[in-house]
């Protein structure tokens, strides 16, 4: 019992991480207290999501991710693929409107606070699906970069920078494959353009994850200078990490093309 109550406890403890994980709690759960109605599995789906990142940031899992590569690939597998990618699939938008005071979801569209239409204007060209797809790919790469790597793992504001870098990211993505309310500030795209950004973005996902469990060198030497924190051969643990960057990853977009078809069956039999 006490091995179980140490692991939960954080690492390193983050506040804004922390604050980000119960604010999203608290606001789901406002909205479905105020009448919204999102479903068993929405909600479910929605609550797993944060709940995942935040056990592999606020938990002794953070450890592992800072002292061994393949564990660290699992933590950005996570932030970046499978967390994200429960939340925009639980499509929360209607719940955490819900959540909002009533003067804020009554204002019109004019008297938005121009700080806000910029905000808004900002994240539209986020989602652009070139600049989305580029994003989601190449903040993979840019973190890879062993050079780019050996630095963040040294430094702590360096480090958390990536890891919100990637998290947010992963939910600008997935919220762009999986958006199906109303028309608002996201830019709605057919399924047949959602399935083939898709596609685009798991060949250079596969090709970095199959360079970096074949490649015949230790490319990320940070690892040895601080300390694996199991004994495990360099290789295999790179072997691991690129086996997690290659597969899993690539699997997810195969299983978002499965579910955007499923979304698109279905309208056109409530059309029907």
């Amino acid at each position: 019992m006490n091995t179980l109550v140490t692991w939960l406890q954080p690492w390193e403890p983050s506040l804004p991480v922390f604050l980000a994980c119960a604010l999203a709690v608290s606001l789901y759960a406002i909205g479905m207290m105020r009448g919204a109605k999102p479903g068993f599995w929405a909600a479910l789906s929605y609550f797993a999501g944060v709940a995942l990142i935040y056990a592999v940031t606020q938990t002794h899992y953070d450890y592992y991710s800072q002292y061994l590569f393949s564990a660290h690939r699992l933590q950005h597998l996570v932030l970046h693929h499978l967390g994200p990618f429960l939340i925009a699939l639980a499509m929360p938008a209607t719940v955490l409107a819900t959540a909002m005071p009533a003067r804020i979801r009554s204002l019109p569209q004019g008297r938005v606070a121009p700080a806000f239409r910029v905000l808004r204007m900002i994240y539209r060209g986020f989602q652009q699906p070139f600049i989305a797809g580029t994003l989601f790919v190449g903040l993979i790469y840019f973190w890879l970069t062993p050079e780019i790597h050996f630095d963040a793992m040294l430094s702590v504001d360096l480090y958390w920078f990536m890891n919100w870098t990637m998290m947010l990211d992963g939910l600008l993505f997935w919220w762009l494959i999986f958006e199906r309310g109303d028309p608002g500030s996201t830019p709605r795209l057919s399924p047949g353009r959602r399935i083939l950004l898709l596609a685009l973005v798991m060949p250079p996902q596969i090709a970095l994850g199959a360079y970096i469990t074949f490649s015949g060198q230790n490319l990320f030497e940070i690892y040895d200078v601080c300390g694996r924190a199991f004994p495990i051969d360099p290789l295999l643990d790179q072997q691991i990490g690129g086996l997690i960057t290659w597969i899993p990853a690539a699997m997810m977009s195969v299983l978002a093309a499965v579910i955007v078809l499923a979304f698109r069956l279905e309208g056109s039999e409530s059309h029907a």
